[in-house]
């Protein structure tokens, strides 16, 4: 696939004020911090779009995108630390949960994980969340530019051993790097492919 044009359509403090479901949408998740900005801009060539900060907690809302006319990207709040309040967190999570388990044109969710670092409780219960709710999710292990290819590898095999405890088997999963551009085309194919698969 390629993105041809990409338009920011706007920011939504709750998910009944998203744009209509009448198009094929791709939410992105993960920890704060965990480079979901820059992905997002390597993934649509736009290195402004997300906005990128080294706050945690930077993305406060539901950030939508309309790419080739044809489909919505959504820029989820980050889930964890941030320099924010408890309460603001916990609106977050809410809103974060509505959207996921309410919001009817969501084809898949991009959930984001750190390659660098072991699997963190938030996460796994994150996955238990999808996974109960048969949310369709795909791993994006990112960041992983910054370590060697040996280590990504171990630690995804980590990440495997650990979700085998609870799961029948591993969910997709695509190597990533915002710098590298690394699993691109990967998520891209996946869009397109699943694209074909929707209906109003």
């Amino acid at each position: 696939m390629l993105i041809k044009e990409t338009k920011f359509i706007k920011s939504s403090p709750e998910v009944k004020l998203c744009p209509p479901p009448d198009l094929p949408e791709y939410a992105f998740i993960g920890r704060s911090n965990v480079g979901k900005s820059s992905l997002i801009n390597m993934l649509v060539e736009k290195k402004k779009l997300a906005k990128v900060s080294s706050t945690p907690g930077k993305t406060q809302l539901i950030n939508h995108f309309l790419i080739n006319k044809s489909w919505y990207l959504a820029d989820l709040p980050g889930y964890g630390y941030a320099k924010v309040s408890r309460t603001k967190r916990e609106d977050w999570g809410k809103l974060i949960n509505n959207y996921i388990l309410s919001r009817e044109n969501l084809m898949s969710l991009f959930l984001l994980i750190d390659s660098r670092i072991p699997p963190q409780k938030i996460d796994l219960a994150f996955f238990e969340f999808l996974g109960n709710h048969q949310i369709s999710f795909v791993i994006l292990f990112t960041k992983t530019d910054k370590i060697t290819p040996g280590k990504v590898k171990n630690n995804i095999d980590i990440y495997k051993n650990e979700l085998l405890k609870t799961w029948e088997s591993i969910p997709d999963y695509i190597i990533t790097s915002a710098v590298k551009n690394t699993g691109r085309m990967e998520i891209l194919d996946f869009i397109g492919k699943a694209n074909k698969y929707w209906k109003k």
